[in-house]
């Protein structure tokens, strides 16, 4: 007759000394136990089992088996168990001690020994639960792989969640027989041999694949605090928003989505989740970034890698996709930027679609229940790298990441850079835009990346660093006295408080010294040029830096763009006579038009009811005002007049653009690359003769939008007969739209000189 084993442990041991720890904690505590089984170790996963035998007898009757395992934890520092910098150059992690160290550790500081047990389960439980698993493993794997994964969490509850990473990620998504069945489907399809082709994917799955290490997982936070300390006071941020969406993250997987300002915005949210003892997100790395040696680190801290171009590679779609789903399935949270790139502009980009298109497919395929978006603003009172982007938007080359790039931008941070916001938007379910069930559209995603994006702009706040900028910006090329700075601020303090628009300091107009510090920092950082040899002091946006100083407005620049629109199109009204509402709300739409690329515009009804609501601030009867002939005085009344200085960039751009074409033969095809270059050239020539009235209007970042806008309209398209007629048609849009900009300066210019 068979024995039946009441009660196994299964020991998950690496050394000897591990194995009679958990064995005398077996006796002391459980002495009913009628077995203890060797497991193979989780710190040396290659080590053979020598006990598959026996407990394959033992899962033949009903025993109940219990994982054990030895936790090493980290000395404490600064009131914290983790690795710190001195066991960088100890060369080994404290929680991975080999047998020497655990036999000190023992003697001198035991209370860093602990048995971990994790969760208990039948061995008829188990079979079923391995006859239901889709893996394609045998049912000893199986109970290990289970027991592995029990200890895992019993050991993080020890140690904290910011230790939450996944194990058996290749092995798991490799043994699927569904990704099998595609793979094999992908090798017919290209007329390979299976075996080849899933080779080929276990290469990519290796290639893209995140493998977090505790002990660098520490070692890096500890390195970010350095690096950010070195430039910045503090990263700043809500810790009950933080905790909140951090509570929801324990039942569905979370998806955060940062704005893109700096190479530090990801170090900065790494930081911070490591801090409040959340998991390591997964992040999108672009292929570039995977250089020596912050390749291999930074891998190892979350960040997985995809190639910027892989159309024609479905079975690379395929292992992208597969690992997608594995991380949402196991709840994972993920993290990469809507935007692609880092803006050069200040400004948000435009979103790209690929992988919130893989990750709503995953929810669609019912990966989840549920998948929650997190929009996040990451602003600077100064960005570290804002002169690398002015340069770039003035033509220069960007500067290729490698190891002397990265020497060179640590040593940029021995400036002080302010502080450090990050602002959580609300979290956004892929449920209320996506059915289970379903397929995917593209118009699906779209508004799913729109809502986020303008979540990003509704919480982005706005900086002191912004608000003077616009201020000394809205002045051209004139100087301003500290008087005039201060009637600047009052106008925009009113309309901050009037749409209770967010900031990180409130900046008060009549605190004369907090704005001369304001001033003292942008002078410290070469923005802004002071010159005191006068009655009174002077200031003005350093002639070469006005991109820099346009960086910074253009952070918060869509706050006023619906005010600055309703200004044009008032004076549009004004212009046209009798049909003066139907002339404003066609100069309304026409504009949204124009600048689609530029800004996250609702979609039409709801923007009519924006731009109603803008003047309804002003003026409850303003519609019946306009239908009256009212328009100008209507507008004579607006405070302040903001077009001149949040439109006129963007437009003088398109101007340029504009112009090009007109110039440019129908009939020969454009040449992108080669255009712009003739349009920036061409930009510094009207820059010169004053046709247009700053260096922020010469931008590749604003040209490429322009560009992108006629073709768009069709103006690229050498098989139209009218093209030149269009194009020239184009040049008049853009040109009363300017017309008007100046009307409205003339009128801000009065205004400031007391008419």
């Amino acid at each position: 007759m068979k024995r039946v084993e009441r009660h196994v442990f299964l020991i998950d041991a690496s050394s000897v000394i591990e194995r009679r720890l958990l064995e005398r904690w077996v006796e002391r505590n459980h002495p009913d136990a009628t077995a203890t089984l060797c497991i193979p170790p989780s710190r040396k996963p290659g080590k053979r089992c020598p006990d598959r035998s026996r407990l394959q007898a033992i899962l033949d009757t009903d025993a109940t088996l219990t994982p054990i395992r030895v936790a090493w934890l980290a000395p404490r520092h600064n009131g914290r168990r983790s690795v710190s910098f001195v066991d960088l150059f100890r060369l080994v992690d404290p929680r991975v001690p080999d047998p020497l160290r655990q036999l000190l550790i023992l003697w001198s500081n035991a209370d860093r020994t602990w048995v971990v047990v994790g969760e208990p389960a039948t061995a008829s439980a188990l079979r079923e639960n391995w006859k239901a698993s889709p893996d394609d493993v045998g049912l000893i794997d199986f109970v290990h792989r289970r027991a592995a994964l029990a200890l895992d969490r019993a050991e993080r509850r020890l140690r904290g969640n910011r230790y939450k990473v996944p194990h058996f990620v290749r092995r798991d998504i490799l043994s699927t027989p569904s990704f099998r069945e595609h793979v094999a489907q992908i090798a017919a399809q290209e007329e390979r041999s299976q075996d080849a082709t899933f080779t080929r994917a276990s290469r990519y799955l290796r290639e893209i694949a995140a493998s977090h290490s505790p002990y660098l997982i520490d070692l890096v936070a500890n390195g970010i605090r350095w690096l950010y300390r070195r430039g910045y006071r503090a990263i700043l941020y809500s810790s009950d928003e933080l905790g909140s969406i951090l509570t929801l993250g324990q039942r569905y997987p979370l998806v955060f989505l940062p704005s893109h300002k700096s190479n530090l915005d990801h170090l900065s949210l790494q930081y911070v989740l490591w801090e409040n003892d959340a998991p390591s997100n997964h992040t999108a790395g672009g292929i570039n970034m995977n250089f020596f040696p912050i390749g291999p680190i930074i891998r190892r801290t979350g960040v997985f890698f995809i190639r910027r171009t892989f159309k024609s590679n479905p079975l690379y779609k395929l292992v992208l996709q597969s690992y997608l789903d594995y991380l949402i399935e196991k709840r994972f949270p993920l993290e990469w930027y809507l935007e692609g790139g880092r803006s050069r502009s200040g400004k948000l980009l435009p979103p790209r679609y690929g992988m919130l298109t893989y990750v709503a497919d995953a929810y669609a395929r019912g990966k989840s229940d549920d998948v929650y978006l997190v929009p996040l603003s990451i602003i600077y009172d100064h960005v570290q790298d804002v002169e690398s982007y002015a340069a770039e938007q003035r033509g220069e080359q960007k500067e290729r990441e490698s190891f002397g790039w990265l020497v060179r931008n640590i040593r940029a941070f021995g400036h002080r850079f302010g502080n450090i916001h990050l602002r959580f938007g609300n979290p956004i379910p892929i449920s209320s835009h996506v059915e289970q069930g379903a397929p995917i559209e593209p118009i699906t995603v779209q508004k799913l990346a729109f809502e986020v994006s303008t979540h990003i702009n509704n919480v982005t706040p706005i900086t002191p660093t912004a608000l003077v900028t616009i201020a000394l910006l809205s002045a051209g090329d004139k100087a301003s006295t500290l008087e005039e700075i201060r009637e600047e601020l009052r106008q925009l303090d009113y309309l901050i408080t009037q749409r209770n628009l967010p900031v990180t300091e409130r900046v008060s107009p009549e605190n004369r010294a907090q704005l001369e510090v304001i001033l003292r920092r942008l002078e410290e950082h070469d923005i802004v040029t002071g010159f005191d040899a006068g009655p009174e002091p002077v200031y003005l946006i350093t002639p070469d830096q006005r991109l820099t100083a346009a960086y910074y407005a253009n952070t918060v620049v869509h706050f006023f763009v619906n005010a600055a629109i309703t200004e044009l199109s008032l004076l549009a009204a004004a212009d046209s006579g009798e049909e003066s509402a139907e002339r404003f709300w066609n100069s309304v739409m026409q504009l949204r038009d124009l600048l689609k690329f530029e800004f996250f515009f609702a979609d039409k009804d709801e923007f009519r009811q924006e731009i109603w609501n803008e003047l309804l601030h002003k003026d409850g009867h303003w519609a019946e005002r306009v239908l009256r002939g009212e328009a100008r005085q209507l507008l004579r009344e607006l405070h302040p007049l903001t077009s001149y200085w949040v439109l006129r960039p963007y437009l003088e751009a398109y101007r340029v653009v504009a112009d090009a074409l007109a110039s440019h033969s129908p009939y020969v095809p454009i040449n992108e690359r080669k255009f712009l270059a003739e349009c920036l050239a061409l930009g510094k020539q009207y820059r010169l003769q004053r046709l247009i009235h700053g260096d922020e209007s010469v931008s590749q970042v604003l040209l490429a939008s322009a560009l992108k806008l006629a073709g768009n309209r069709g103006l690229l398209d050498v098989d139209d007969p009218d093209l030149d007629s269009r194009r020239r048609g184009f040049v008049l849009e853009i040109r009363e739209a300017l017309d008007r900009i100046e009307s409205i300066e003339a009128l801000a210019g009065g205004r400031r000189a007391g008419f």
